[in-house]
């Protein structure tokens, strides 16, 4: 984990409202980078289709 290079979110903002992402080989960690202790992993094609799923709005009724 400490060899991973971790790129912060353009929505990140001065408050510890940051999200972090990195790779390596064919996972994706992601983590907050006010408790970088704490990391998601998946893979590739998983967080796509999360992505794909949340820009289609398939999880708007969570934070509506």
């Amino acid at each position: 984990m400490t060899q991973l290079t971790w790129q912060k979110s353009s929505f990140s903002t001065d408050q510890a409202n940051c999200l972090e992402i990195a790779s390596a080989e064919s996972l994706v960690y992601i983590r907050e980078s006010d408790d970088p202790t704490t990391v998601v992993t998946t893979t590739r094609a998983k967080l796509n289709a999360w992505i794909n799923g949340a820009k289609a709005g398939e999880f708007d009724h969570f934070i509506a």
